[in-house]
């Protein structure tokens, strides 16, 4: 990274504390009350126990961000931006309306696009997708983008910053990464004849960036330290760029088209596929080693450092073999489900961990959400169930869809009543004491 002192680094943040531009370190804010005002929680939870609450208590925000696209582009621009809004407005209120807004570009393109086949010029009994659809979406990806760089700048100025902050924002993320790639794949379709993508290549790629997106809070949880990615901001940027451009010019654009002597289909893969490759992974590795070397991490036992790969390499193994060997093939069947399933899982992991970094607890072995998913690839594959295998799999994604709604709203209650605090309001809740006394009396 260069000379410590004369390299810049920004630190970002996520809803949780501060913004800090000076000499690259690493940055730590105390960002939740004393421990004190809330002992003894936990015990009527459903996810969080009191180890979590009390590693809560005593969590520490610490993030690098070295990135010129992020330093010297996005945070200005953000800085300017966060001043239109009124003091009011609560940090998390800005992540979830722009989680919302691209939960709603998802669900509107498997609404006019569930099969992933109306940019395909070899089934014209699709229609296409709008262009003025293309260009909403485009100014979606990046107001949503925008209010999250946002948040933790709010935060800062409404001195309303908590780890609450920090998971609610990342937690998203978990869900977006996996939604994001699915959506850009409706510019090209799936007809690899008319210079589309076949659906393994989608199933790639959502594997690969929920992959990623896990590795850097594996990271975080070996590490303490979240450095942020070089190539975050610069793809949140291509992802509105190639909605504006594909409604401007339509998505006859893309096909054909050659950038370096590849086609555009095929650069696209490789550009994704190699930044996590060539780029994130190296230096995540890269980070952990120097943290063992020099004992600045938190220096877990071999078994406990990996042990949070275990859950994710069922997953992923299991719905691969399953795609390949279903006797029907199901991606080609229900390509936005499958992926849908695995993404949404991979969230529900990636926030477990999450929790564990940030309360520096046990990291969880196995995810029970991996029971359904294994028995169903089993019964798809062992017993020759025939069309009642797509069944199974509308049934898998929405337990799966079902079971995380359950445990993101329940955590963030929990951690919401913890601190004492309202998720979407910078109003003061009533001390705990006299809610309760009022509840008894009542």
């Amino acid at each position: 990274m260069g000379d410590p002192i004369k390299t810049q680094a920004k630190i970002t943040d996520s809803n949780t504390a501060t913004s800090y531009t000076g000499p690259e370190k690493t940055f730590t804010i105390n960002m939740a009350p004393s421990k004190s005002k809330h002992a003894g929680g936990g015990k009527n939870n459903v996810y969080l126990t009191e180890k979590h609450l009390l590693g809560f208590d005593k969590y520490k925000y610490s993030a690098v961000d070295t990135s010129p696209v992020s330093i010297y582009i996005m945070h200005p621009f953000w800085n300017a931006v966060v001043k239109m809004f009124p003091e009011w407005v609560a940090p998390n209120l800005l992540t979830f309306v722009g989680f919302l807004i691209l939960v709603l570009s998802f669900i509107i393109l498997s609404i006019v696009d569930w099969s992933y086949k109306a940019s395909s010029r070899l089934h014209p009994q699709y229609e296409t997708i709008p262009n003025v659809l293309f260009l909403l979406l485009g100014i979606g990806q990046f107001v949503a983008h925008t209010l999250d760089g946002i948040d933790g700048k709010q935060a800062r100025r409404t001195n309303s910053s908590t780890p609450l902050g920090e998971l609610f924002d990342h937690g998203s993320d978990s869900i977006i990464a996996c939604l994001l790639p699915m959506g850009v794949y409706s510019i090209f379709g799936r007809s690899g004849d008319d210079f589309g993508a076949n659906v393994w290549v989608l199933y790639l790629i959502v594997c690969v960036v929920m992959a990623t997106f896990y590795i850097s809070h594996w990271e975080k949880y070996l590490t303490g330290v979240m450095f942020l990615p070089w190539v975050y901001d610069v793809s949140q940027l291509t992802l509105a760029l190639l909605y504006v451009v594909t409604s401007i010019l339509g998505y006859e654009i893309w096909k054909g088209s050659h950038i370096f002597g590849f086609e555009f289909r095929y650069l696209f893969t490789l550009t994704v596929i190699g930044g996590s490759i060539l780029s994130s992974i190296p230096t995540t590795v890269w980070n952990v080693y120097l943290s063992y070397r020099d004992g600045t991490g938190k220096n877990r036992s071999l078994y406990a450092a990996l042990e949070p790969a275990i859950s994710p390499t069922i997953l992923l193994g299991t719905l691969t073999l399953w795609a390949a060997l279903s006797p029907i093939a199901i991606l080609q069947r229900e390509p936005r489900l499958f992926c849908l399933t695995v993404g949404i899982t991979m969230s529900n992991i990636c926030c477990r961990l999450i929790i564990s970094q940030m309360t520096d607890t046990k990291a969880e072995t196995l995810n029970w959400l991996l029971s359904p998913v294994v028995g169903v690839a089993v019964v798809s594959l062992g017993f020759g169930i025939g069309e009642t295998e797509v069944h199974l799999l509308y049934g898998l994604t929405a337990l799966v869809v079902l079971a995380h709604v359950h445990f993101g709203v329940n955590v963030v209650s929990e951690l919401a009543d913890h601190f004492n605090i309202h998720v979407f309001s910078l109003v003061k809740r009533a001390p705990k004491s006299s809610r309760m006394t009022n509840g008894a009396k009542k």
